[in-house]
């Protein structure tokens, strides 16, 4: 099994191979967040996809077609898609859902306590969390470039 840093290595590089805009590597040394967070302890020893989003996202609307695809193509192969709701009234994330259906797990965090575990600044945001809870990287957005980098990454981690 290839240490941290090995595999830390292998995503900078194919971050930057693949003109990945938007990621961020997250040092070695960050902390696990699955301890503090019970929303993740139940997937530990899986890698965990988290995507921050609300219903009044508009990339969020092209992200969720493509969780549901990763989710199908991914999930046997050890990958968990778990979106993480920003929205304080329930009803306006229940219609987004309504109207752009999820077929991987989903949460809400209306106070906002996950996100600020993982510093969340915009919507949608998405964090890869390696199978020993640390978050391997981060990434801002969802643009129209961004589905074929983000599949790569998430590849290469699942090797």
């Amino acid at each position: 099994m290839a240490s941290l840093g090995v595999v830390k290595r292998l995503l900078v590089s194919a971050a930057v191979l693949c003109g990945l805009a938007g990621f961020s590597a997250v040092a070695a040394s960050a902390p696990a967040v699955s301890a503090p967070a019970p929303e993740l302890a139940e997937y530990r020893g899986k890698l965990v996809y988290v995507d921050f989003w609300a219903s009044w996202c508009v990339p969020c609307r092209q992200s969720f077609p493509w969780m549901n695809s990763m989710h199908q193509q991914y999930g046997s192969k050890g990958l968990v898609i778990l979106a993480v709701n920003m929205d304080q009234v329930r009803t306006e994330a229940d219609a987004f859902l309504k109207q752009y259906p999820a077929d991987f797990a989903i949460r809400f965090d209306p106070q906002g306590q996950l996100a600020q575990q993982f510093k969340v600044r915009g919507m949608p945001t998405s964090a890869l969390v390696g199978r020993d809870g640390k978050v391997l990287w981060t990434h801002e957005g969802f643009r129209s470039k961004d589905p074929a980098a983000l599949e790569q990454a998430l590849r290469k981690a699942l090797q």
